[in-house]
């Protein structure tokens, strides 16, 4: 398990009739704040700006496809023009666990990224793909 130490930032954050809502900067729109977009928003701030992976280089929400079906990837970080890590997001307090794992093997069976990180704001795990090893921390970017 990887500790991470979430940065405090300022999100801007407001009440609408009967949601709150949270300003995604990467996606530059107001989003519905629950408790998975917490997680996913705290974890890109993460990746920004503490570990300074290009926001430019994140895709937030990607539709890809699996088969027939439609599915949404959390964040995918490209490097090379290539996807270089998929990162699923569960509220916290969804248990990381073989179910949470196969909703990423499955997305990675099209991305075929470098690695594969599960996070519910609490647990983070980070598999590199080729050695199939659990790593202690996240990769740096650069």
């Amino acid at each position: 398990m990887i500790n991470i130490g979430y940065p405090n930032l300022p999100f801007r954050i407001q009440k609408g009739k009967d949601k709150e809502m949270i300003f995604d900067e990467n996606r530059k729109k107001w989003v519905r704040l629950t408790p998975e977009e917490w997680v996913r928003q705290n974890f890109i701030q993460y990746l920004v700006h503490v570990l300074q992976y290009p926001a430019t280089l994140l895709a937030i929400e990607k539709e890809i496809r699996l088969g027939e079906l439609k599915k949404r990837c959390d964040i995918i970080v490209y490097k090379a023009e290539k996807p270089w890590m998929i990162v699923e997001c569960k509220e916290p307090g969804v248990e990381l666990n073989d179910i949470t794992a196969r909703q990423i093997f499955a997305y990675n069976m099209v991305l075929k990224a470098e690695f594969l990180v599960l996070v519910n704001g609490k647990n983070t795990f980070c598999l590199h793909t080729t050695s199939q090893k659990m790593l202690k921390n996240l990769p740096d970017y650069h």
